[in-house]
């Protein structure tokens, strides 16, 4: 849907011309996944499929919500005073949205009129690729714009993270509004979430791109086991900091780690921290390999962070390890792997250009045949954060 059709929709809908358009992009992780709550490093990027908003204010104090997507024609609203998160199944969506008022005005800031917003996406629903995130930080970036409000785009972030954990109820890192509030175009972005500091690489593959394949297996993290492996990593740390002087997984190399797990002493309890211990590490090899040009050496360290996910974290299942080694075994495919929390959702490949087609049908089918229905494949283009489409 394009602007025009955006604000044609948008008339139709609330019988007023929408004024602005805003556009807020989802995100994929190149490498770095389930560390980002461990205190460690995560190496995500921006893309082109996100969340548009179309904007128009009102005299009074109310917010009113149309999304394109839902799957009823009713208009939502609450009063820019409500604080309580809905509760009603058809209306809980609205959360995402009201969650970023709720952190704004709890941090001091103003809000003297309401307004219409439609919004549309463009993200697959449970694909992965961080649909809620994308809609908060384009809350996030409407209200500062519109409202002029001196708020920093971290701390959007951060508020972004805190309606996750606050008033959704998903115990998650920050990864996902990062990933989307900083996004920048062509480049990945490495955060140590242990510190907050960040850098830019320009995500340079040459004759490859990446591919997302998207499991069409929707995912709900909160109904899935996200919140029991983040308290298990939390109990393995508690468990080390018995013998070690440290805050965070984050914080250990392979060695280190290996020379105490006897301090923890549980079988999946060690996997779990394992899988965050060394995946903190291959992120740093892969930043490095992407600085060296050394995409064989990248590629392989994004196969081991899926195997890593799969056996020792846990969180993949059939149809992600399905197209993972079904990529691995394409020609002109690097490295392949799940994204995001798992339990479905979306992999990505990183597949050599002039092989791109073949690649998709080649998976495609083998996907099809062994699970019953067709995965999606997208391929992704870095952007820019959160902005205003002129």
């Amino acid at each position: 849907m394009d602007k025009n059709q955006l604000l044609d929709q948008f008339k139709q809908v609330f019988g007023v011309n929408g004024q602005r358009v805003y556009f807020s992009p989802g995100r994929i992780n190149i490498i770095g996944e389930h560390t980002d709550y461990n205190g460690g490093n995560v190496f995500p990027c921006a893309i082109s499929l996100g969340t548009y908003g179309v904007y128009v204010p009102r005299s009074d104090k109310q917010i009113r919500l149309y999304s394109e997507n839902m799957k009823n024609d009713d208009i939502e609203s609450f009063e820019i005073g409500d604080l309580k998160p809905e509760t009603q199944a058809k209306s809980k969506w609205i959360n995402y949205f009201k969650g970023m008022v709720v952190q704004l005005l709890q941090h001091g800031y103003q809000f003297d009129h309401g307004f219409d917003l439609l919004v549309y996406g463009n993200l697959p629903y449970g694909a992965g690729l961080s649909s809620s995130a994308s809609i908060e930080l384009l809350m996030g970036y409407i209200l500062k714009h519109e409202f002029k409000l001196d708020v920093e785009q971290l701390d959007l972030v951060k508020f972004g993270q805190k309606v996750e954990n606050d008033f959704i109820g998903l115990n998650s890192g920050i990864m996902d509004q990062f990933a989307v509030g900083m996004g920048k175009k062509d480049n990945a972005i490495l955060l140590d979430t242990n510190t907050m500091e960040y850098h830019y690489y320009p995500l340079e593959l040459n004759d490859y791109i990446v591919v997302i394949m998207n499991t069409n297996k929707e995912h709900s993290l909160i109904d899935s086991k996200y919140n029991e492996r983040r308290e298990q990593t939390e109990e393995a740390l508690r468990r080390l900091q018995k013998g070690l002087d440290i805050k965070s997984l984050g914080e250990l190399d392979e060695d280190t780690f290996d020379q105490h797990t006897y301090l923890i002493n549980d079988d999946i309890l060690i996997r779990r921290a394992r899988h965050a211990v060394i995946e903190n590490q291959r992120t740093l090899k892969a930043k490095q390999a992407l600085l060296d040009q050394d995409l064989v050496t990248l590629g392989h360290l994004i196969n081991a962070s899926h195997i890593s996910l799969q056996y020792d974290y846990e969180v993949s299942g059939k149809e992600l390890d399905t197209l993972a080694s079904t990529a691995w075994r394409q020609p002109g495919v690097l490295g392949a792997r799940m994204i995001g929390g798992g339990f479905g959702g979306s992999a990505i490949a990183i597949v050599k250009k002039d092989q791109v087609e073949t690649f998709k049908k080649n998976v495609g089918d083998t996907y099809k045949k062994e699970i019953g229905y067709a995965a999606e494949f997208y391929n992704a283009e870095i952007v820019d954060g959160p902005h205003e489409i002129k």
